[in-house]
C-alpha cells in the first residue's frame, strides 16, 4: 500500500477517476476538501473537531454536523452539558461523566481477561484510553488551571513524539503498567476534577490562564475544564466503539 507522511505535501491536489477504495487516512488535515461524484458508501469518517466554532461538514448540499451532534447527545447522556458554563453546570456535567464512566469499567471488568490491553485498528488498548485522560488530567488541570510546574504523572499516555512549548515528554514511563495501576491513578485524577469543581466561583471560570501547547495563546479556566470535558467524552466514544468491535469478535 502507498503510504503518504509529513512530508509530502497534497494540499491542492486532485484526484480524478482516482481510484482511493480502502484508504486510511489518519491524523490528516482534509479541511475544506470538495469531493463530487464520489462513491463514499461504507466509508467512517472520525472527525472530533467537527463541533469546534460552527464548522460544517454537506453531503449531497446538507450541512449534517448538527444531526450528527443530536445523535451523539442521545447515545450519550450528558454529553450535551459539556459546555455548562457556571459551577453549578460544571459540576453536573463532570457528575454525568463520572456515571457513564463508571458503567463503561463495569462493563470492561465483566469481559474476558486481557481485554483492557486490546488494540483495534491500530488504536490505543482501553488501558492505553484510561492514562492518556491520566494525561489530558494533568495537562488542563494541573499545568494550565493550577500551574503546576511539573504536573505529569509518568503513567500519562501521550499521543504525540515531540515536546512542545517546553512541556517535557521524558517524565512518560515506557514500561507498561499494570491495569490496577492505571485504575489508580485515573480515579485519583478524576477525584482532582471533582474536588476542584465542588469549590469553584464564577469569578474563577473566567480567571486568563495559558495554553498549555500555545503559551501566547490565551484561555480561561471554563475553557481548559471544557478541554477536559471534551477529551473526557471523545475518548469514552472512541473506547465503547472499540469495546463493540471486540464483543462482535468475541461473538462470532
Amino acid at each position: 500500500m502507498t503510504a503518504f507522511n509529513q512530508s509530502d505535501d497534497l494540499r491542492g491536489a486532485e484526484f480524478v477517476d482516482a481510484n482511493l477504495r480502502g484508504a486510511r487516512f489518519v491524523r490528516s488535515d482534509l479541511s475544506g476538501t470538495v469531493m463530487r461524484g464520489v462513491d463514499i458508501s461504507g466509508s467512517d469518517i472520525d472527525a472530533p473537531w467537527l463541533f469546534d466554532g460552527g464548522n460544517a461538514l454537506r453531503v449531497n448540499g446538507v450541512n449534517v454536523v448538527p444531526f450528527v451532534e443530536a445523535e451523539l447527545n442521545r447515545r450519550f447522556p450528558g454529553r450535551a452539558e459539556r459546555r455548562a458554563g457556571d459551577p453549578d453546570g460544571l459540576r453536573a456535567a463532570w457528575a454525568a461523566l463520572e456515571r457513564t464512566w463508571s458503567a463503561t469499567l463495569d462493563r470492561v471488568a465483566a469481559m474476558p481477561a486481557g481485554t483492557v490491553a486490546l488494540s483495534v485498528d491500530g488504536e490505543w488498548s482501553f488501558a492505553q484510553t484510561l492514562r492518556h485522560l491520566v494525561m489530558a488530567t494533568d495537562t488542563w488541570l494541573r499545568r494550565a488551571i493550577l500551574e503546576i510546574e511539573q504536573p505529569y504523572h509518568p503513567i500519562g499516555q501521550p499521543n504525540f513524539e515531540y515536546e512542545p512549548d517546553g512541556n517535557d515528554m521524558s517524565v512518560f514511563s515506557t514500561a507498561a503498567p499494570t491495569y490496577a495501576e492505571v485504575l489508580e491513578v485515573r480515579a485519583g485524577r478524576v477525584a482532582m476534577v471533582r474536588d476542584f469543581l465542588a469549590t469553584v466561583t464564577p469569578a474563577e471560570l473566567s480567571a486568563v490562564r495559558k495554553n498549555p501547547w500555545a503559551p501566547r495563546q490565551p484561555e480561561t479556566t471554563l475553557s481548559c475544564l471544557h478541554t477536559i470535558l471534551d477529551e473526557e467524552w471523545e475518548h469514552h466514544r472512541y473506547a465503547v466503539r472499540d469495546l463493540e468491535a471486540i464483543e462482535a469478535g468475541l461473538d462470532a
